[in-house]
């Protein structure tokens, strides 16, 4: 390769936390005009190395070249005068100010010392229209949903026309509409020479997107191949430095009783005339696009939001579900789509995180059992193999997968009747992900009923002894694991022809 061609050049890249050597001496290039996949289970470097080249981090050691230029950016918006923007997985956005605000966000438009916002407002209606979204940019934030806060990163990553874009998790809560879109858009940007790097733990989205693949493991470089050398099963190799034979290794249980029924549940304009039911050792998947109703139910559920009119009946007796509360005494637990900011306290240990959830049955007298409560913590972090120096390490500090198994250990903690997941592996790599289906497994061969909620179509029809399809608020059907596909799920999800559905589903779904 010539010089000329790289536009990113970093060589043996170190990077030491106390006790841990999170890089050691990596080597990672980017071409001009390509998308570049760096890939890896969680821990294993990703995240770091990104954040040494945006500047968030500082190396330890190695060398850094940005368009033929030695750089050591000291902060992110360093990096992003010198042409590089970060698409964080975690969004990094003002929820309270505007689509405009977060897009222009310290790059405002001027006019001496006003605010140029007519000129704001066009270009953040051009760029998201760029992205085929229909959205007032004067809207706030906090008031999209994920997936569209998600695209308003990636519109903003746009107006500053940096030289390279770094993607971290881009699609993690994209519908299958939005991802193509995205993939138009990587496009575009490779035409017009800008370089990407794009990190994901859905390797059939590196496949469709991305021209050259690295590996990390353990903070150490595997490999740098053409993607068209590799194959999906050969890049898990690579990845988890083991075979795993079956991405959805699930075990059939025979259902037993009836552990929820819904009834006639309304909510708002958004949730229409839901009627289900779930028993004991069955996950139930419940599927649809982004704006389906999906979440707003299990809020429903769990007793976060309230709804208008309605039944539950738990083990077939009439339940009043008011709040969180009267959904875990009646034995519902809920792992949230945020992990870390509903469903973790970041500042908080292992230990304390795990415990939350029992914690008045190891205190007496406002005095916690400290013996009992690190007995039950230490419970569930061997049973679960969670990756943790210690119990008293935050949960800040530890990796996607892991943080996901704390969670799961705060409910298991409850003795549950029913867990419902929503979207159980999103930002989790493909190794952690086989070890959450397999504690999904264990959990159904005890009789705990699951539903499951998930973006990922192979997710879900790997995982599902049933589905229930929803769209517009509304259920619009049940499919059993023997008629369920792809094309099936989309035909309800979208209440369209196969013609179209062709053209949303993902370009290596089949």
């Amino acid at each position: 390769m010539e010089p000329s061609e790289k536009l990113l050049d970093m060589r043996r890249i170190t990077k030491r936390f106390p006790g841990v050597l999170a890089l050691s001496e990596v080597d990672f290039d980017v071409r001009k005009g390509e998308v570049h996949a760096l890939v890896g289970e969680n821990g294993a470097g990703k995240s770091t190395l990104m954040k040494i080249l945006s500047g968030v981090y500082e190396r330890d050691g190695g060398e850094v070249t940005f368009k033929d230029q030695p750089v050591a950016f000291r902060s992110p918006r360093q990096a992003q005068l010198a042409g590089i923007t970060t698409i964080y997985q975690e969004l990094n956005q003002v929820p309270y100010l505007s689509v405009t605000e977060n897009i222009f966000l310290g790059a405002e438009l001027t006019r001496g010392v006003a605010l140029r916002w007519a000129d704001m407002h066009q270009q953040a209606r051009e760029l998201l229209a760029k992205l085929h979204l229909d959205v007032d940019p004067r809207t706030p934030v906090g008031q999209l949903g994920v997936g569209m806060q998600q695209m308003v990163e990636v519109a903003k990553a746009l107006y500053h026309k940096a030289d390279l874009i770094i993607m971290d998790e881009p699609t993690s809560s994209l519908s299958i509409r939005e991802i193509n879109d995205l993939f138009a858009i990587v496009r575009e940007l490779k035409d017009q020479g800008v370089s990407v790097i794009y990190i994901s733990h859905h390797l059939e989205e590196t496949f469709a997107v991305s021209d050259r693949i690295t590996v990390l493991r353990d903070g150490r470089l595997i490999s740098t191949q053409p993607t068209a050398d590799l194959s999906v099963d050969k890049l898990i190799r690579l990845m988890v430095g083991r075979d795993l034979s079956e991405k959805f290794p699930k075990e059939l249980v025979e259902p037993g009783d009836e552990v929820l029924r819904v009834e006639g549940l309304n909510q708002g304009g958004r949730l229409h005339d839901i009627n289900f039911t779930v028993h004991a050792g069955e996950v139930l998947g419940l599927a649809g696009l982004v704006g389906a109703g999906r979440t707003e139910l299990v809020r429903a559920i769990f007793g976060a939001d309230p709804i208008d009119s309605g039944r539950f009946y738990v083990m077939g007796k009439p339940a009043t579900i008011k709040s969180s509360r009267d959904a875990v005494n009646h034995g519902i637990g809920l792992l949230t789509e945020d992990r870390k900011r509903q469903g973790l306290f970041l500042q908080m240990s292992v230990r304390e995180n795990i415990t939350m959830s029992v914690l008045e049955r190891l205190t007496r007298s406002l005095i916690t059992n400290r013996k009992k409560e690190t007995e039950v913590a230490q419970q569930y972090i061997d049973s679960l193999a969670i990756k943790a120096s210690s119990q008293d390490q935050l949960a800040i500090n530890l990796s996607g997968g892991t943080q996901q198994k704390v969670v799961l250990s705060k409910w298991l903690a409850t003795s549950p009747r029913l867990l419902i997941f929503d979207e159980p592996t999103r930002g989790i790599d493909v190794g952690a992900k086989v070890e959450i289906y397999r504690m999904i497994n264990e959990l159904a061969s005890r009789g705990v009923a699951i539903l499951m909620v998930s973006s990922e179509l192979p997710e879900i029809l790997g995982m599902s002894d049933r589905i229930m399809v929803m769209a517009g608020g509304r259920i619009r059907g049940f499919l059993s694991r023997g008629e369920a596909s792809e094309e099936r799920i989309m035909e309800l999800a979208t209440a369209t022809d196969r013609k179209l559905i062709e053209q949303v589903l993902p370009e290596l779904a089949a």
